[in-house]
């Protein structure tokens, strides 16, 4: 990552992400193409004439459907979908959390069932970070829970402590050649343990930290402050 400009009036930054699919001028937009493909959007559309620099694409949804056996034999969603350029990978936490009726969190991941077939699943650090790696994402997300709008000082607590140890746990798997991994920093609203997840993720040394939790039902007031 190349830091182009500051401004310490606002704190806003200017740069480039350097990935092997290319580099990405940041702050940037990323199309959402969730089973790899922007709907109603050819990817000749989306780099031709939107020039988009990256797409996000969903762990979740792509390990259900095609599934990492068939992303695997196309050598990866690059080759599989036809776009060129770099990919963002969620983990799946945000989907796991907006699934609250079809899953269970413990300590080793989360027992879920598939919004398709109802067929029983568990997603684990490990595991997502095995599917990220099939999938060939120049940018990998490490696994969390999202926590519920509005919770308790202390569910957000516990919650934060054990994206923590999942993140652990996700910093040491493999990944693929030239693959960046990206912690993410919980804490709900709260900003002492804000203060603290960002702590813990620096501290991991990941490729980049991100912030998590928001979106999911505060108002527009509240997500600034947590930003």
């Amino acid at each position: 990552f190349d830091l182009l400009a500051y401004d310490p009036a606002s704190h806003a930054r200017a740069g480039v992400l350097h990935t092997d699919h290319g580099d990405i001028p940041t702050p940037v937009f990323m199309p959402v193409g969730t089973l790899g493909a922007v709907k109603a959007v050819h990817p000749r559309e989306l780099r031709n004439d939107l020039d988009a620099p990256i797409m996000l694409s969903n762990t979740y949804h792509l390990y259900l459907r095609p599934g990492t056996e068939v992303l695997e034999h196309a050598g990866g969603l690059h080759k599989f979908n036809g776009w060129d350029r770099p990919i963002l990978t969620d983990s799946g936490g945000f989907q796991v959390h907006s699934l609250s009726d079809i899953r269970k969190i413990t300590e080793e991941g989360v027992r879920f069932q598939s919004h398709i077939d109802g067929s029983r699943h568990l997603f684990t650090p490990e595991s997502v970070m095995d599917v990220q790696r099939s999938i060939g994402a120049d940018i990998c997300m490490a696994f969390d829970e999202c926590t519920a709008y509005p919770c308790s000082h202390d569910e957000a607590r516990q919650s934060l402590e054990l994206t923590l140890r999942w993140a652990a746990l996700c910093r040491e798997q493999e990944r693929a050649p030239g693959q960046l991994v990206f912690g993410i920093a919980q804490g709900g609203l709260y900003q002492d343990l804000r203060e603290k997840a960002v702590e813990g993720i620096a501290a991991m040394d990941f490729d980049g930290v991100a912030v998590g939790g928001v979106s999911v039902g505060e108002t527009e007031a509240e997500m600034v402050q947590v930003l």
